[in-house]
């Protein structure tokens, strides 16, 4: 990102709404629009936060979950810990089965909500990015083969493109009811969408 991005960035309504409430992101909104309308996550609900760094939308997810929840924030990056007791961060790749495993332990089995806002390092060349963008939603998916319990619920960060409606129809597959949704802090140029999913259905 250039110098002009972070300069309107820095005065950019969300961005200050952030750093005036001390959230760590301005994409922390986006979880709280989305929760507000669909009702996604609900108190002492066990909620997994894939690609969670810097924690902004684990923010959220802990107060939704409250005292009597529990949030695991999973990311390649070290995620700097919160005050609150019921989160856990895992540091690794959640495409794989010891990371799988780790969450497991911290959520004892299975979890009433899967939640990611992940986006792949992009390269700007669009096919690719959307290429990468599927792969990573595809990934995002099976982590709910593994650790969402029968009639949870699932959010997800996508990219609009080629491989926006088989991402589509693969969580449909899986969910009773799926929409899609823009929040009003998502950035107007952005191609980002955002899945809603609910009442999981486990495939084996």
């Amino acid at each position: 990102m250039g110098k002009k991005w972070n300069s309107e960035r820095k005065t950019e309504h969300y961005y200050k709404m952030a750093k005036k409430n001390n959230y760590r992101s301005r994409a922390s909104y986006k979880l709280q629009q989305i929760n507000k309308r669909f009702k996604i996550i609900k108190t002492a609900d066990k909620v997994v936060d894939l690609g969670a760094a810097p924690g902004g939308w684990s923010q959220i997810a802990l107060q939704a979950v409250g005292e009597e929840g529990t949030v695991v924030g999973v990311d390649l990056e070290w995620i700097r810990p919160l005050d609150e007791e019921n989160f856990h961060t895992v540091r690794g790749d959640f495409t794989e089965d010891d990371t799988l495993k780790e969450v497991k332990g911290l959520i004892n089995g299975t979890a009433q909500v899967v939640i990611s806002d992940a986006a792949p390092k992009l390269t700007g060349i669009k096919d690719i990015d959307t290429i990468r963008s599927a792969d990573l939603a595809d990934n995002a998916l099976k982590v709910c083969d593994h650790l969402l319990m029968q009639g949870g619920n699932f959010v997800l960060k996508v990219f609009q493109g080629e491989e926006y409606n088989n991402i589509l129809n693969n969580i449909k597959e899986r969910f009773k009811v799926v929409k899609t949704t823009k929040p009003p802090s998502s950035r107007k140029g952005s191609v980002e969408m955002y899945v809603v999913a609910k009442g999981f259905r486990r495939m084996f």
